[in-house]
């Protein structure tokens, strides 16, 4: 029962973490610090594209899966298996993984003019004073 709750939370935390590195630099917008770990997250999503290391969080899921005696994740991880061609069809992983690295790249851009723009508006006003 325990491995059962322990995989299912490790999907769970999965699920919020490629949220978080898709839509992260948007929480940046209204907190600042929040761009840090999203770009620690962009990066590591980038490194677990290239299919040289594999996640830790589907090798805990996978553990707790056997330990509960469930099926595996598929080979290719837990983006293959929860979201591609359930969420998209599989066909569109290219344009799918492209939009995401748009969003990613708006949200970032957005960050950058929002924080020159404070930056810019807190000179302007020490310099009135």
């Amino acid at each position: 029962m325990i491995y059962h709750v322990l995989w299912q939370t490790v999907m769970v935390v999965h699920f919020i973490v490629i949220a978080y590195i898709a839509l992260g630099g948007f929480l940046a917008w209204r907190w600042p610090r929040l761009i840090w770990p999203a770009l620690g997250f962009s990066l590591w999503g980038a490194i677990q594209l290239t299919g040289l290391v594999e996640c830790p969080l589907t090798a805990l899921e996978n553990w707790a899966r056997a330990q509960a005696g469930a099926h595996q994740l598929k080979p290719s991880g837990f983006i293959d298996t929860y979201i591609t061609g359930v969420v998209y069809p599989t066909e569109y992983l290219w344009e799918v993984r492209i939009g995401i690295i748009l969003v990613i790249a708006i949200s970032w851009t957005g960050y950058a003019v929002i924080r020159y723009r404070r930056h810019v508006a807190g000179k302007s006003q020490t310099s009135m004073a």
